[in-house]
């Protein structure tokens, strides 16, 4: 399977000059924030598979205009067809109460809200962010410093990819991909890029009979209110909301 992951500059060559041909095979389209919603509707619309994303620092637009059809991810856990993907968007606080930025306690306690469900997934895949982790990517400026809980993260759960945007090609010494020692691929998406996951490396079921059933609830009750679920799971699983 292709997954298209994207973020923080929209692309003419899928955008303005789109062809079927250049996204041959791509089923499943993430978008790591700061991204026109007009852009992510044309992908979704055109490409006719999910889209899922996080916010990045740039989108408060989507508060009220919100991308159609594509499937916000941030502090939840998204399965495709087996493959759980963690969202959590947004960067380092630059700014005093503007949205899509965190300090790193903040960030820190997002993690430990979703440490149920992904106690109950069974583990994560993929994690979606907007800002990188520290060290791996990221600049010494505050805007674009990478956070260290991320890095914890990786190290507890492994997952196979972590994609981020934030930091752009423009910015210099930019690196498309990057491996933690954990075993995680690292990579930036800004612009785009066309990653091949190995289906075999994603089981069909997660292996957790909690969360399965979980998303077969979903699934049959067809609900619109996912956090409201997810907040039955964690008061079930004993965590704190």
């Amino acid at each position: 399977m292709k997954i298209l992951a994207i973020s923080d500059r929209e692309e003419g060559a899928l955008w303005d000059y789109y062809d079927p041909q250049r996204l041959a095979g791509v089923e499943l389209i993430i978008s790591c924030g700061d991204l026109d919603p007009d852009y992510l509707e044309f992908l979704v619309t055109m490409q006719s598979c999910p889209l899922l994303y996080v916010r990045g620092n740039h989108d408060s637009r989507y508060d009220t205009k919100p991308p159609c059809g594509c499937i916000p991810i941030d502090d939840r856990i998204y399965d495709h067809q087996g493959i759980r993907i963690l969202g959590l968007g947004g960067c380092m606080r630059y700014r005093p109460q503007a949205s899509g930025m965190y300090t790193e306690r903040e960030m820190a306690a997002r993690i430990r809200r979703m440490q149920p469900v992904i106690g109950i997934s069974g583990g994560i895949d993929i994690l979606v962010t907007h800002a990188p982790a520290k060290g791996y990517g990221d600049q010494g400026d505050l805007p674009h410093r990478g956070f260290s809980c991320l890095n914890k993260l990786l190290e507890k759960e492994k997952p196979t990819l972590m994609l981020h945007g934030h930091v752009h090609q423009e910015y210099g010494n930019f690196v498309r991909e990057r491996k933690h020692p954990c075993g995680t691929r690292i990579i930036n998406t800004c612009g785009w890029t066309v990653i091949d996951w190995d289906q075999e490396s994603a089981p069909a079921r997660t292996g957790s009979f909690l969360f399965d059933f979980y998303l077969n609830w979903k699934e049959r009750t067809q609900t619109g209110n996912d956090y409201e679920v997810d907040n039955i799971l964690y008061r079930r699983n004993g965590g704190i909301l």
